[in-house]
């Protein structure tokens, strides 16, 4: 261990691990401050893999893809606990934990545990298992957000949970209230809900997932009511309380409108806050922005010239896809490296509610709003052979297409592997490719890339480049 690095990073999520990774592959000195006594922030602990591995889990359990599939549902020795459900989440955690500090070492990383501080413009120090000061070159700030905490709703960890504390739970609900319907809030709505769970989804806006294609985002609102998702709209919850064990609902609550909401646990899920408190930004004269987020220009560095900020510490889009690469660039800008010197405007969505739903480019109603000629491709799930053999009985890929050109401008995927299928439409988007493009190629039969070629026809009858089919 030394005292004097070329980068300094606060903070070992996606971002911060990224960055460090690639600063010391070119050969720079790098040291990693750790608050926590685990590596990865909350991309590997408390967000992206654990609720995603909880949704695998949840199918498999439920048999939600398999019932009646083969002919007979199948059936569980015993129910599922939460010990159960938490078992496969705690090892791919445990997994992706040490595969971040193996990196760290395979690449000569140091690493200490312990809060950071900025002391100046390029000095850090860290109290905690490692109390000491570092000096470098360059600082960058990863460190992430936390679950925002509206004042008046008791957390307890218990009974009332945000999104990390859910992942801590003892117990599979028999009821739960969730309050936002975002991304979080959808997501653990239906993998609840799929456990069995009675699930009230409470949002103050009259639909979900605002930013959703509409006709995808009705698609998977249907089959999250259809899975018995009660959704409250156009209402907030206030008036929370715990009530003691030997009552029949541990959580009391009240909406706006008067009406009482009863269950046995709570979950608060809407918006999240940047951990800046306490790091010295301010001090050395770094800037922030709302709900503690750090303004950042497009190389990613603060108003201090030799302080940089990545992840969701800066806001949106606080993917730790995005996440990972702004990590990657701002290390760029920071030593001169003649690399990718920004990223990409555009990149893809993936919610992993169940089904899962993933888009690029423009919806429907952009399309509208921006007066663009377009025509319409669809194909459902149930029409392709892969989606028979599946079993599938939900699931819709959506193109808009620019009707003189031909030109795909949208893809829009509701239904399963939809987070992995949207790739390829990613790259027809990006490439400008037409619908010509699309079915000239030969695709694997049977597959669900066949959803493709079915949408791409569906779009040249819709468009009137050809004749409607009089049969199959």
């Amino acid at each position: 261990m030394k005292d004097q690095y070329d980068l300094i990073v606060i903070g070992s999520g996606p971002a911060g691990e990224k960055a460090a990774v690639k600063a010391a592959y070119h050969g720079y000195s790098v040291a990693v401050v750790e608050k926590n006594t685990r590596f990865g922030g909350a991309g590997t602990n408390t967000g992206t893999l654990p609720s995603k591995t909880l949704k695998e889990t949840a199918l498999y359990y439920s048999g939600f893809y398999e019932k009646g599939l083969f002919g007979v549902d199948k059936e569980l020795e015993r129910s599922a606990n939460a010990q159960d459900f938490f078992f496969r989440k705690n090892q791919v955690v445990d997994s992706q934990e040490e595969g971040i500090e193996k990196n760290f070492r395979l690449h000569g990383i140091d690493t200490f545990h312990g809060a950071g501080k900025l002391l100046g413009p390029n000095k850090a120090g860290i109290t905690g298992k490692d109390n000491c000061e570092l000096n470098g070159k360059f600082i960058l700030v990863a460190t992430g957000s936390y679950p925002f905490q509206p004042e008046g709703i008791p957390f307890d960890g218990c009974y009332v949970h945000d999104s990390d504390t859910i992942l801590q739970i003892n117990r599979i609900p028999k009821s739960i209230v969730i309050v936002g319907a975002g991304v979080i809030g959808c997501e653990y709505a239906t993998i609840f809900s799929v456990m069995g769970s009675n699930v009230k989804l409470v949002n103050s806006r009259e639909e979900i997932l605002t930013f959703l294609d509409r006709e995808i985002c009705h698609a998977l609102q249907d089959q999250m009511k259809e899975d018995g998702v009660d959704f409250i709209f156009g209402n907030r919850v206030e008036d929370v309380a715990i009530l003691p064990e030997e009552h029949e609902h541990n959580v009391h609550a009240k909406l706006t409108n008067g009406e009482p909401l009863q269950a046995d646990m709570f979950l608060y899920a809407a918006g999240r806050s940047g951990c800046s408190a306490g790091l010295g930004l301010e001090e050395v004269g770094v800037e922030l922005g709302k709900r503690g987020t750090i303004v950042v220009d497009q190389s990613y560095r603060t108003a201090v010239p030799s302080v940089f900020a990545v992840g969701d510490i800066i806001g949106f889009p606080s993917l730790a896809s995005t996440g990972m690469d702004q990590g990657r660039v701002a290390v760029t800008h920071m030593f001169g490296l003649h690399e990718i010197e920004k990223i990409s405007e555009h990149f893809p969505y993936g919610i992993y509610t169940i089904p899962e739903v993933s888009v690029f480019g423009i919806t429907e109603d952009e399309a509208i709003e921006q007066e663009i000629p377009h025509v319409i491709g669809r194909a459902k799930y149930t029409d392709m052979p892969r989606g028979k053999i599946m079993g599938v009985d939900e699931g819709l890929l959506k193109i808009i297409v620019e009707k003189h050109t031909r030109t795909i401008l949208g893809v829009h995927i509701f239904g399963k592997i939809a987070t992995e299928l949207i790739h390829y439409g990613m790259s027809l988007v990006e490439n400008r490719e037409t619908l010509s493009d699309v079915i000239s190629r030969v695709y694997n039969t049977p597959t669900l890339h066949e959803l493709y070629k079915y949408a791409a026809y569906n779009a040249l009858i819709e468009g009137h480049y050809l004749d409607k089919p009089t049969g199959h």
